[in-house]
């Protein structure tokens, strides 16, 4: 009987779209911007939150409020691609929105948009701003325990600052493919064992064509097994595994047709890498030893952890993440190799899923959060949000004294520079370095911060397109990575110096 094959349908045109980001942070990334409803805060030229928000409207964000009491000037026009003539006079809020696709024409006081029962993801405030309206999102960002992002540009330099509202677990780091390999061979499973010992027993005896397929995970299990045998454990120092690899390179055939074996070579390049024994990561081992309060504890990441951390204390090893790097072998074995440590992997995976599910909380988190959470243990970064600003007299004198030995001056006088002028635009190179001298004493004694007060003042609050342009696009980065959870965003200032297209990310 003809059957008809099913109809194969292609990618949706939502995912024709997006094509390029959602290899960059998938479906559930996608969601969380289209989810999310961002509150720019704008005041002085406004062009870098402008952009900002531009580099958020392409990949998809879902909705977008501007705050800004700012009547368009002809000033506006040269630096603000989204004015033009017609915009003269009328509010630079409505026409900013309207010429970002229109997604949200919310525009208002800024006192009734943080006074509101809506809820915002994050809230982007320009500078300079005035303290009251400062005061204002200070107070929604502790409230509502919504981040905040600070961006001054101002001439050739900028800075944006990242407030987050506590501690900021991210589960999906994105580390490289090549350092999230973890193959267990100094402490395999039976069946991966078994696997190895099937393929490997009769070594001698294979024909040239599967002694050249025996896949490299199960030559280096033969091998580490019998030099076991002869030196009563496994190689550990970079002396005894340089002997290891040179061992397992001695039982390659030089009389094959192709004069060599691929996977024995790719099996001595794996020694270095693989052969060592797993040790607890230190970003890990810090969400470990955290003692999260009784709100966080209910959470979804703090119940996870502590299911992991049960698993990693029975078993002194982590859930396997189940992955297998590309190798030389026969697609049937390669398979069954893939499919072992694939269901080890799920093994784990259920055993950290029951303990989950002995939490009060625990059943109602989906069993996908917890495949994610093993799968990316070993580099989950937990950044630690200080309640306590960073003493920049300190600061300064260690960076000051480190310049003597970098490559590159540190970029500090510039955000001192900024900073001074966080509420005024318009102040002298002497006003702005006297505001500094009550942070920093003698602060008019170094140069570059006497250069730096000279260029923010020359600028007079003015912003250069491409500098602001910049700008926005890095801050709309770090954006993106606080609504995704994705990726690891900065901690927590970043400084650009136009004049030298450099940048420094400092901890405030």
């Amino acid at each position: 009987m003809d059957q008809t094959p099913p109809i194969l349908h292609g990618p949706s045109d939502k995912e024709k779209k997006y094509d390029r980001q959602l290899r960059l942070w998938a479906a559930e990334g996608q969601q969380a911007l289209e989810d999310a409803h961002i509150l720019l805060v704008n005041s002085g030229c406004g062009t870098v939150g402008v952009e900002t928000l531009k580099n958020l409207v392409l990949p998809g964000i879902g909705h977008f409020t501007i705050a800004d009491s700012a009547t368009v000037n002809e000033a506006d026009l040269g630096v603000n691609f989204f004015l033009d003539e017609d915009c003269l006079g009328k509010s630079r809020a409505e026409c900013c929105v309207k010429l970002l696709l229109e997604l949200n024409p919310d525009n208002d006081d800024i006192r009734k948009l943080l006074g509101s029962e809506k809820q915002y993801t994050l809230v982007i405030y320009s500078l300079p701003i005035d303290p009251a309206d400062l005061a204002l999102v200070k107070k929604y960002g502790e409230e509502h325990k919504v981040p905040l992002l600070s961006v001054h540009s101002a001439g050739f330099y900028s800075y944006f600052r990242l407030h987050l509202p506590g501690n900021f677990p991210i589960v999906d780091t994105h580390p490289e493919s090549t350092s999230t390999t973890d193959l267990r061979l100094l402490k395999p499973w039976p069946e991966l064992s078994k696997f190895a010992d099937d393929l490997t027993n009769d070594i001698e005896n294979l024909s040239a064509h599967e002694h050249g397929h025996v896949p490299y995970i199960a030559l280096l299990l033969h091998y580490l097994r019998k030099w076991k045998e002869s030196h009563g454990e496994y190689p550990s120092t970079y002396k005894d595994k340089k002997a290891f690899a040179a061992f397992v390179a001695a039982g390659a055939r030089t009389d094959s047709p192709e004069g060599g074996e691929e996977n024995y070579d790719e099996a001595v390049a794996a020694v270095l890498k693989t052969i060592s024994t797993p040790t607890l990561p230190g970003a890990l081992e810090e969400v470990f030893d955290y003692k999260p309060d009784e709100i966080e504890a209910g959470t979804t990441f703090w119940i996870i952890a502590d299911a992991v951390k049960q698993f990693y204390m029975k078993h002194n090893e982590l859930p396997l993440p189940g992955s297998v790097p590309d190798m030389k072998a026969q697609s049937t074995v390669y398979v069954k190799l893939q499919n072992l440590y694939k269901a080890k992997a799920r093994q784990d995976v259920a055993e950290v899923d029951e303990m989950v599910r002995t939490h009060s909380k625990g059943r109602e988190i989906d069993a996908v959060e917890v495949e994610t959470f093993c799968k990316n243990a070993a580099f989950i970064k937990l950044i630690r949000a200080s309640s306590t600003p960073m003493d920049l007299q300190k600061l300064s004198n260690s960076e000051f004294e480190n310049e003597q030995f970098a490559l590159s001056p540190s970029l500090l006088p510039i955000y001192l520079a900024l900073d001074a002028t966080s509420h005024t635009p318009y102040a002298s190179s002497s006003d702005i370095i006297a505001t500094i001298d009550k942070t920093i004493p003698e602060a008019s004694s170094n140069t570059r911060i006497v250069q730096a007060a000279e260029e923010v003042a020359r600028a007079k609050g003015g912003e250069l397109q491409n500098i602001s342009a910049l700008t926005g696009g890095m801050v709309s980065q770090e954006v993106i990575k606080i609504i995704t959870k994705q990726y690891i965003p900065i901690n927590n200032t970043c400084i650009f110096d136009g004049i030298a297209s450099r940048t420094q990310v400092l901890c405030l």
